[in-house]
């Protein structure tokens, strides 16, 4: 649980869910990731820092830069958080249907 409660926290902050999102297109540096934000470059490597202490995101080096990706390993434990609920409304509605069939 602690897992998800770190990745929710992280992604609290709009700022770095704007950095998040803009993985989605693949891999980045921060400048990349930078351009175009209304904070410094190394207010989004802070940024970034939160997101993979999290583990939502993974980097590496390429030369002088760091190159940050989505940690999809990250992302499970949120998605098995959320399926959760999913399961237990699927699971309520499928009794509530039951329940009308039956009378």
């Amino acid at each position: 649980m602690a897992d998800v409660e770190r990745a929710i926290s992280a992604l609290a902050d709009p700022t770095r869910r704007t950095v998040f999102e803009r993985l989605i297109d693949g891999p980045q540096s921060v400048g990349a990731l930078a351009r175009g934000l209304p904070v410094s470059r190394p207010a989004v490597s802070q940024h970034l820092q939160v997101l993979k202490s999290a583990g939502l995101v993974a980097d590496r080096a390429e030369g002088a830069r760091r190159v940050y990706r989505i940690d999809p390993a990250g992302l499970g434990a949120i998605r098995a958080w959320l399926d959760r609920f999913w399961t237990q409304a699927l699971d309520a509605y499928q009794a509530e249907i039951d329940s009308k069939e039956e009378n």
